[in-house]
């Protein structure tokens, strides 16, 4: 009798955690399904060394880096799908985080809905799969900063090495060619007070940028052929 209570409490407990994921994290694990799959949503500004505002909708990062350790190691979680609906954010904590999904050895599938944009472009196509509806955007350009920057060489070196990280990160998980790259990063013809492009769902497939062109059920779709031909993370 008291097995079956702590089996009960620890049930309890684990729909409790699952709650707190969604609440606090906007994380769900689906366990009445095909596979079992973890959904991280990657919404409003990513939050990385400075905190914003209470008005920000954000996605912290110290959230999503020790989920994304968790899902790697959790031997029952057979997917991961990014939902990814973001302004963008701290270059460095959304390229952490990009880095991290890219060398995960889940099967991870991205869907871009409303806006996928500049540093949500390297988190969008770090997936093994990219998807976007076609009624998304995503704005490239080139690195800045907020606050007080010093004019002079150094500065200037730093964001073009920032610059290049990116670049790089992007043509190396995407199809999109690094000419094509750079000439939406530094459109002067587009944004009338910035640098840069925006594309929507259909030319972000067209140029390499994105996989597929598609919603949530083909994005699952996909996920679950993934893992069903991937060779299994764990021996039994």
């Amino acid at each position: 009798m008291s097995d079956e209570k702590t089996q009960d409490k620890s049930a309890s407990e684990e729909l409790l955690d699952e709650a707190e994921l969604a609440r606090e994290n906007g994380q769900s694990v689906s366990r009445n399904s095909k596979h079992l799959i973890h959904c991280l949503s990657v919404v409003g500004q990513i939050e990385g060394h400075y905190v914003l505002s209470e008005q920000n909708k954000t996605t912290k990062y110290e959230h999503i880096i020790p989920a994304l350790v968790a899902v790697e190691q959790d031997r029952s979680v057979e997917g991961l799908l990014i939902i990814l609906n973001t302004v963008g954010g701290d270059v460095e904590a959304g390229l952490a985080i990009a880095e991290l999904i890219s060398g995960m050895k889940t099967p991870t599938v991205s869907l871009v809905v409303g806006g996928g944009h500049s540093i949500g472009v390297p988190l969008a196509v770090s997936a093994k799969r990219s998807f976007i509806v076609p009624t998304a955007s995503m704005t490239i350009h080139p690195v800045r900063m907020n606050g007080t920057v010093l004019g002079v060489p150094q500065t200037l070196s730093y964001f073009d090495k920032m610059q290049d990280r990116i670049v790089r990160f992007v043509t190396k998980n995407s199809n999109i060619t690094e000419g094509n790259f750079r000439t939406l990063l530094m459109n002067t013809q587009e944004l009338v007070l910035d640098v840069g492009s925006v594309i929507e769902g259909e030319k972000a497939v067209e140029l390499g940028l994105i996989d597929s062109l598609g919603s949530l059920g083909d994005a699952m779709d996909c996920l679950y052929d993934m893992i069903e031909n991937t060779e299994k993370r764990y021996a039994d």
